[in-house]
């Protein structure tokens, strides 16, 4: 995952010493809050002379139009609309603007919001604390908006700003968000380097639990085991698409799962005589399962102690009763 250097919440140094520090540890992107003030391209041609660093510049505007000239001029990557405080919600940007574009959106706004713009728009940003509040606490009912966006806007990235601390970080990641803006969590720290070696890679203290940002259950793939045939197990996979699916009774304990694995091996044992196939020879009962209060720090050690490459975990309540899933793919992938 990305990490956009929120650069005027540096408040000991000057823009020149932030912008050289920033420079020394390779933050990915630096991000600037525009409150409706068109000096702060005085601050990008700054930044444009002394740094390489793509600037994800977010915009909190009326009306959008004042500022396209300016961000085609200076040649800004990235450019944010904050969709809340425009009054004219229609934003046309000439195809001569060769930066990617992104609407912002509150925790209160729905994502729908985003339908008009999803054709020209390259990205949303979730504001997950109030916009303009350094120092947030991240609003956790933004887990679930990223995975109902993604779900909705599959070939649209996901930026994230407010209370992204180690241990936020490493929760978005999980979930496959592209970037995410730090601020005062990256310049109160000793150094920006361990801040951001905390945001990119390692994990920390533990305040969010497991079930505050699993899949929940109707997002998971399962079946009821009287209802379990051959064709069922097949259509609840492929419909899930994490490679496999959980049995569960009729009160929603979990039986066991079957994964990919667990269907070739028992496809390959009966390949002469498919009719004899035994779905209950491939349920494997006693699978790794992790329970919906475990904190992130108790998921990380579970899955660290375990030899075998973990891609998904059940999460069950404490009656063993299935409640939901965790999708370790994008973690996988955001972390080669």
């Amino acid at each position: 995952m990305k990490i956009s250097a929120s650069i005027y919440s540096d408040k000991t140094n000057d823009l020149e010493t932030t912008l050289a520090l920033l420079n020394a540890n390779h933050v990915d992107m630096i991000h600037v809050d525009c409150k409706d003030s068109i000096c702060v391209f005085d601050d990008i041609e700054v930044m444009k002379l002394q740094s390489k660093i793509p600037i994800d510049l977010h915009i909190i505007t009326d009306y959008a139009d004042k500022y396209i000239d300016k961000v085609i001029a200076h040649e800004v990557d990235l450019v944010t609309f904050q969709f809340e405080d425009l009054i004219d919600k229609t934003i046309t940007v000439p195809s001569d603007f060769g930066g990617k574009l992104g609407l912002a959106i509150t925790t209160e706004t729905p994502i729908e919001v985003f339908e008009p713009y999803a054709d020209q728009f390259d990205f949303i940003l979730f504001m997950a604390t109030i916009p303009g509040e350094s120092g947030g606490v991240f609003d956790r009912r933004n887990f679930r908006r990223i995975r109902d966006f993604k779900k909705r806007f599959p070939g649209k990235k996901i930026h994230v700003d407010g209370g992204v601390n180690g241990e936020v970080s490493f929760i978005l990641r999980n979930m496959g968000v592209y970037a995410s803006v730090s601020g005062s969590y990256l310049f109160n720290a000793s150094t920006i380097g361990s801040a951001l070696l905390n945001l990119k890679l390692n994990e920390i203290e533990s305040h969010f639990l497991v079930k505050d940002f699993m899949l929940d259950l109707d997002e998971s793939p399962y079946i009821y085991q009287s209802d379990m045939t051959l064709e069922a197990v097949l259509r609840s996979m492929n419909k899930g698409k994490l490679g496999f699916t959980a049995i569960i009774k009729d009160n929603f304990e979990l039986a066991g799962i079957i994964g990919n694995a667990d269907l070739r091996n028992g496809l390959l044992t009966h390949i002469g005589d498919l009719k004899s196939v035994s779905l209950s020879e491939m349920i494997n009962t006693s699978p790794l399962s992790i329970n919906e209060s475990a904190t992130v720090v108790e998921m990380i050690r579970l899955v660290k102690n375990n030899s075998k490459t973990i891609l998904y975990l059940p999460v069950v309540d404490i009656d063993n009763k299935l409640v939901g899933t965790l999708n370790f793919m994008n973690l996988i992938k955001g972390e080669i």
